[in-house]
């Protein structure tokens, strides 16, 4: 009896992997198809046909970046009367009094910008944004976090597009990335994140995907987030709750590869982790939340709402990854060790590996010297599957989801020191995950079974290396 549920939870792991493996095969397929179906340029309009903006910087304890935020914020090429700036603060540390004397500089230069600072999170970013868009003056609302630096003429390659398709309701750029080099952990991410702007970004919006808006360096028609509802705050991902909800109303997205906006990745194993476990709780919400309308939405074919789902559960892997991890042990304590579904899952899961090095070579010249991080890349997507899984497992066990900011480094020596997040026991689960597998690694030699080895060895490697890092 134990020898069958033993193989039913692996079968059924596998089985969840092979998914998620045939998706990226599909992707591979779909960015065939589609790479070239981009929207033609419409021309750029004169100055006086050029609607009102609103520039909103949601920020939260931020004293590092401001001041950098704020400044390329005001360097955007556009006509100053029809330029709004909305400085959203939340902010409990020193950070307000910064923003403070920069927008009353500023202000006296002619800039039509404002602080709005709350004394409460209510509502976390997503009720910052909320109250900032109901008193906002601009017809479209571009959105930029405290780590990003929004190019010059941002909106001039942008704006342009909302004036010849009254349905487009949201452009997204590209996230760049100002740290990518700065250490193997950033490099890793930029692999991660070029994989999903070059690639899955392309997909779901060129083939009306159910596209989606990643929370910063996109721009909003406003009328469209006000018929989609507005700012909602009941998962901790507002960004795909609004965009799946426009999506379901009828409007069109775009997404623009070539307009690159740099932002900084996570300096520290602990902040990028805290990020993690946001957005696969996010996501999963938004799963939740949705899943059934996306279902049975008549406006895509079945096709596209399946990809859909299995987009945004897809972190689910993580889980399916650690029982698959775990249930190797016992199997070679029964004796079978090498299962022919273990090298299926392991086939069919090559695609995305081909996705990671895709998309360095669609983004960058020199992408065979980038992908020198990509030993790191892997090491870090398994390392955070306790991080991720605990996560999901939160959304079923409890009520209360925090908004949990990840704390940006700028031009900072070391502002961990005072923005360093609290130890999390989450560590102690990776170490001991590192013990397993290195158990299991020893046990692989005793019995001659060398098929697993490296499986054991690269694991217990990933989760010694996380466990450290997040020290």
């Amino acid at each position: 009896m134990t020898s069958f549920i033993i193989q039913f939870l692996y079968t059924i792991a596998l089985s969840g992997l092979a998914v998620y493996g045939v998706w990226g095969f599909v992707m591979l397929w779909l960015y065939g198809r589609h790479r070239h179906s981009t929207r033609p340029w419409p021309g750029t309009d004169s100055d006086r046909d050029l609607p009102p903006v609103t520039i909103q910087l949601p920020i939260y304890n931020e004293k590092f970046v401001v001041q950098r935020l704020i400044e390329a914020a005001v360097r955007l090429e556009y006509p100053r009367a029809r330029l709004e700036i909305q400085v959203l603060d939340d902010s409990t540390d020193d950070t307000t009094a910064v923003a403070q004397q920069l927008v009353a500089d500023y202000r006296a230069q002619g800039f039509n910008i404002d602080l709005r600072h709350r004394p409460h999170r209510t509502g976390y970013k997503a009720g910052a944004l909320a109250e900032g868009t109901a008193v906002a003056q601009g017809d479209f609302i571009a959105i930029f976090d405290a780590d990003f630096q929004p190019q010059p003429d941002f909106l001039q390659q942008t704006i342009p597009y909302f004036l010849h398709d009254q349905n487009l309701g949201m452009i997204q750029t590209r996230w760049g990335h100002t740290n990518a080099q700065a250490s193997p952990l950033t490099g890793a991410q930029a692999i991660i994140m070029d994989k999903h702007f070059m690639i899955e970004q392309t997909v779901s919006h060129r083939a009306d995907l159910y596209p989606k808006f990643n929370g910063t360096a996109g721009i909003w028609r406003r009328q469209c987030v006000e018929d989609a509802g507005g700012w909602q705050a009941d998962t901790v991902c507002e960004d795909l709750c609004l965009s799946t909800r426009a999506v379901l109303k009828g409007w069109d997205f775009h997404f623009l590869p070539q307009v690159v906006t740099p932002g900084e990745l996570p300096a520290s194993m602990s902040a990028y982790k805290s990020q993690q476990a946001r957005w696969a709780k996010g996501s999963l919400q938004c799963f939740r939340k949705f899943g059934r309308q996306i279902l049975t939405d008549s406006q895509h074919p079945l096709s596209a709402r399946i990809y859909a789902l299995v987009a945004m559960s897809g972190y689910l892997a993580h889980p399916l990854i650690l029982l698959t991890l775990l249930l190797q042990i016992p199997l070679l304590l029964l004796g079978q060790p090498d299962s022919p579904w273990l090298l299926f899952f392991t086939v069919i899961n090559l695609s995305h590996p081909a996705l990671f090095v895709l998309s360095q070579q669609l983004a960058y010249p020199d992408w065979l010297r980038r992908l020198r991080y990509f030993p790191a890349m892997m090491m870090v997507t398994l390392g955070v599957a306790p991080t991720v899984t605990r996560a999901i497992v939160q959304i079923f066990t409890s009520k209360h989801h925090p908004f949990i900011r990840t704390p940006k480094q700028g031009t900072a020596v070391s502002p961990t020191t005072e923005y360093r997040l609290p130890f999390d026991w989450i560590v102690l689960v990776e170490l001991g995950l590192g013990l397993y597998t290195a158990v299991g690694f020893a046990l692989c030699l005793w019995l001659g079974h060398t098929g697993q080895l490296f499986f054991f060895a690269f694991a217990t490697a990933s989760f010694f290396n996380v466990a450290w890092a997040s020290r």
